[in-house]
C-alpha cells in the first residue's frame, strides 16, 4: 500500500468517521452505513477506495459483508509525518536562532 492512496482515503471526513466507528471493532457493512444520509453505492464507493488503501479488511458471511480496521497503512502515515516533524523542526529552529541572532545584531 502507499502513503498516497492512504492519505487520499483519509482525505475525505466520511471515510475518517466510518474508520473512528471501527475503532468500536468488526461492523456489518450495513452498520457502517446507517449514521449516513447518502446512498448504500456512495458507502460502498467509500468502502472500495480505504479497501485499495489497505485501511480496512473485508469478510463475507453469506450476504453479509463484515468491516474491520487495519491500523497498518495509518501507522506508515504516521512514521513518515513523525520524520518530516523532526526535519521541519530542525529547520524552524535554526531559523528561530538565526532571526534572534540578527536581532541582537541589529540592538548593537
Amino acid at each position: 500500500m502507499s502513503l498516497d492512496q492512504t492519505l487520499a482515503a483519509l482525505a475525505d471526513p466520511t471515510r475518517r468517521a466510518m474508520l473512528e466507528d471501527l475503532k468500536g471493532g468488526e461492523r456489518r457493512i450495513t452498520e457502517l452505513a446507517s449514521p449516513f444520509d447518502v446512498s448504500f453505492n456512495a458507502i460502498s464507493k467509500h468502502v472500495k477506495v480505504m479497501e485499495s488503501a489497505g485501511l480496512i479488511r473485508r469478510r463475507k458471511e453469506g450476504r453479509a459483508h463484515f468491516i474491520s480496521a487495519n491500523p497498518d497503512p495509518m501507522e506508515e502515515a504516521a512514521e513518515w509525518f513523525a520524520e518530516q516533524a523532526v526535519f521541519w523542526n530542525a529547520r524552524l529552529n535554526d531559523l528561530e536562532k538565526a532571526l534572534l541572532e540578527d536581532d541582537e545584531e541589529k540592538r548593537k
